[in-house]
């Protein structure tokens, strides 16, 4: 009989919860109406649950209810923030970091073509961005910047408080991508001082389709202009009927993971050092991507020199891992993240990035070890 596949890929998307499950039932057939229906007793009901879920995430993460616009995911967030925000300015000069996630790239490369001026700051060669590049590329017009709180390939925690801070003194509103952090390390948006942040259920074993934008309405407010119009749903920032069902379950993933965020970080971090003592102890030629201090806990992101990476994934098919971000998998390009680090492509290539999740366990890491350790030994051709 076969070996169960080990699924090592959290950072991509994560299994739902079976308490979250239980959240959005009631939601599915019984509680079905539309939140925006007002006239009836199922629109009541379906209202009073957005509106419950609302006041969860906003009381988990330090922000108030009418902070939490809701979207389809950090993508749409993604979008929402970046070019909502800058073309309630109109024009002006944007400033992210070169190993941002394609969602926050992409749309600062749409504004780049509406007129904007765009600073992509590098990183060091651990993938963290020194504050004193942020500080020298703000300037008077400066509407906007962008700093990911965690990176979605090598895990590299940015200084993205510091960086808020910075902004703050110069009146430049801060938005952070947060989808691979939220759940992941303390985030606290009444002391973080991030004005636009960016999540998604699905990585913090919530469903798929649903995110929320935290815009702040305090100490300054921020103004965006929608991408969505025909309804004025979410005080008129982003219209489209509400999925009531997920973002039930959203609240319930998200009070979930902030309230076992400090059990599990210790876990998958023990699991996550196994795992490359395993691989840096049998194996040469192994390379460790991004700082290793400032770090998601669940992440590993290495290099194995002398393999092609495409021949690796092959190699191991009853292991779910991947080369890069599950976003630009389709891309015959090397990893732009790997690229930013001065990583040489050939290694880019031939690195994998694995993500220890909830539900992992120390023999399926001893398991994916010995999988990793004999598929590179064996395309290197060497006898074991």
């Amino acid at each position: 009989m076969a070996a169960e596949p080990i699924y090592l890929d959290h950072h991509a998307t994560t299994p739902v919860d079976p308490r979250v499950l239980e959240a959005m039932e009631p939601y599915w057939r019984r509680d079905f109406g539309n939140a925006a229906s007002r006239g009836h007793l199922f629109g009541w009901r379906a209202e009073a649950a957005v509106e419950d879920a609302r006041e969860r995430i906003a009381a988990a993460i330090g922000a108030e209810p009418r902070e939490i616009v809701f979207t389809s995911g950090a993508t749409e967030s993604n979008n929402l923030a970046l070019l909502g925000a800058a073309r309630a300015r109109r024009r002006g000069h944007v400033v992210t970091v070169a190993t941002e996630h394609k969602a926050v790239l992409d749309p600062v490369r749409a504004l780049e073509r509406e007129g904007f001026r765009v600073t992509r700051l590098p990183v060091e060669a651990d993938g963290l961005l020194e504050l004193p590049r942020l500080e020298e590329a703000l300037a008077d017009d400066t509407v906007l910047v962008s700093v990911m709180a965690a990176n979605n390939e090598i895990g590299v925690l940015q200084p993205v408080q510091e960086a808020a801070g910075l902004c703050r003194e110069r009146g430049i509103p801060l938005h952070s991508d947060a989808a691979q952090a939220l759940g992941k390390i303390p985030l606290d948006l009444a002391e973080w001082p991030a004005d636009l942040v960016s999540a998604t259920a699905h990585k913090l074993y919530g469903p798929k389709g649903v995110g929320f934008l935290f815009v702040r309405n305090r100490r300054p407010r921020v103004r965006i202009a929608p991408l969505f119009h025909g309804g004025g749903h979410e005080r008129g920032l982003r219209s489209g009927t509400l999925p009531v069902p997920l973002v039930a379950g959203m609240a319930r993933a998200v009070e979930l993971a902030v309230a076992e965020r400090e059990a599990d970080a210790v876990r998958m971090g023990a699991l996550r050092d196994r795992l490359r003592a395993r691989l840096e102890a049998e194996l040469p030629g192994v390379h460790v991507h991004g700082d290793l201090v400032r770090r998601l806990p669940g992440n590993l992101n290495c290099g194995f020199e002398g393999v092609d990476g495409e021949k690796l994934l092959l190699a191991l098919p009853r292991l779910a891992v991947s080369t890069g971000s599950a976003c630009t998998s389709a891309s015959p390009e090397p990893s732009h993240v790997l690229a930013a680090l001065g990583v040489p492509e050939a290694l880019a290539r031939a690195s994998l990035r694995f993500g220890v999740g909830r539900e992992t366990t120390g023999a399926q890491i001893e398991a994916a070890a010995d999988q990793v350790v004999a598929a590179v030994a064996s395309l290197r051709g060497e006898a074991r």
